[in-house]
């Protein structure tokens, strides 16, 4: 009988449930949504190994270190693996054409990151062409390359026109493998500006460092940078979460604005929901005292009004929830390659669910009080 009560009174006004339900699902869907894309923003740093060291010049990224560090930093105890790359920065057709590019040296680049799935035929390629080069999967799917596609781009930081033939496309290990990038070979890099500015030649953007034994990256990091100390060119190495972190913290501001857009828009809906139930619960006071005097006690009164708060609130967190997952990857599609990863988490679908039971339980607090409170006499008198 509850259950049936609770349904009936959820729907007796069709139009005032229809309206709090709409907004109800329009709130957890953009709460929702926001919260995917400060997950977004971190994605790179959630991504990122634990036994990868990022070394690079101490003063600045704009500042490049010596290809002789290499041999140097393979020596050290503990180093497993390295490889470099150069940070391109070039134009595709258009300066709002924008995806990360990178030189980097083929075999060993591919060989530290195990997680670019590429097919041997297309390595075998990539490796062989001097010009070849290889992009994710997304990346692909956003501008249409296709293997055996060229595709020139205008340097920005390299100065000239840059032709790539694509070799391969390369899909993730898992949902957090970035596959919004290009890695071309460093060796073209370099002839070519050996040839065009030789004083710009022989030099790394960064070093990529394999630790074989993670509990050791703090201790090796040290090592690595005390062996350049007092050089031309210092060193400072950071795991590879933390270089992800610390792009993320320059954009801070707009995360922590994103976070309270998302909080705000739920605050709003919980005070439509709250004028809702107000609403319902004046217009039933004879109803509530009714009960009363036939003996449903305070208790019975309480989980009437609670029932249908939770289901109007259920029904439209369920339905935000569900059109959160098209949206997204619309969403995700139109924006292309400026987030590296964006996928509705398991954590966001549980934040949406208890957002919305939140706001059908708080918003029912003081209406059921005051009707579990009513009085029979004064509320039998009463004519909503």
């Amino acid at each position: 009988m509850l259950l049936s009560l609770i349904f009936r009174n959820a729907f007796r006004h069709k139009l005032r449930t229809l309206l709090t339900v709409v907004g109800l699902t329009v709130a957890v869907l953009a709460f929702g949504l926001l919260s995917t894309v400060v997950e977004a923003w971190y994605a790179g740093a959630e991504g990122a190994s634990n036994a990868r060291l990022v070394v690079r010049n101490a003063i600045s990224l704009v500042f490049p270190l010596p290809l002789t560090y290499r041999q140097k930093i393979r020596q050290i105890e503990g180093v497993r693996g390295i490889t470099t790359a150069n940070w391109f920065g070039g134009i595709y057709k258009e300066p709002k054409n924008f995806f990360p590019q990178f030189a980097v040296e083929a075999s060993s680049y591919l060989d530290l990151y195990p997680e670019y799935l590429l097919s041997e035929a297309e390595r075998k390629d990539f490796q062989r062409d001097r010009k070849g080069a290889i992009v994710g999967e997304k990346l692909a799917a956003t501008y249409g390359f296709k293997v055996g596609d060229t595709v020139t781009l205008k340097g920005t930081i390299y100065p000239g026109q840059w032709e790539f033939v694509i070799r391969g496309i390369y899909n993730g290990r898992d949902a957090k493998t970035d596959v919004s990038q290009m890695l071309f070979h460093w060796d073209y890099l370099n002839e070519t500006m050996k040839i065009r500015i030789p004083r710009r030649a022989n030099q790394i953007g960064v070093y990529v460092v394999e630790v074989a034994d993670p509990s050791r990256v703090a201790e090796i990091s040290r090592i690595i940078d005390n062996e350049f100390k007092n050089s031309n060119a210092e060193t400072l190495s950071e795991t590879e979460k933390a270089f992800q972190l610390g792009f993320v913290s320059m954009t801070e501001a707009i995360v922590v604005a994103i976070r309270l857009v998302s909080y705000l828009v739920i605050f709003i809906i919980l005070a439509v929901m709250a004028n809702t139930m107000a609403m319902t619960v004046r217009e039933r006071t004879a109803e509530y005292a009714t009960l009363k005097a036939l003996g449903f006690g305070p208790r019975f009164v309480l989980l009437l009004i609670y029932g249908e708060s939770l289901a109007i609130a259920a029904l439209g967190g369920a339905l935000g929830i569900a059109l959160t997952f098209p949206v997204a990857v619309a969403f995700g599609n139109a924006m292309g390659t400026l987030f590296k990863v964006f996928a509705v988490s398991g954590a966001t679908v549980a934040l949406q669910a208890a957002c919305a039971l939140a706001v059908g339980f708080i918003s029912a607090l003081v209406p059921a009080y005051r009707a579990a409170r009513v009085n029979i006499v004064a509320g039998l008198r009463s004519i909503g």
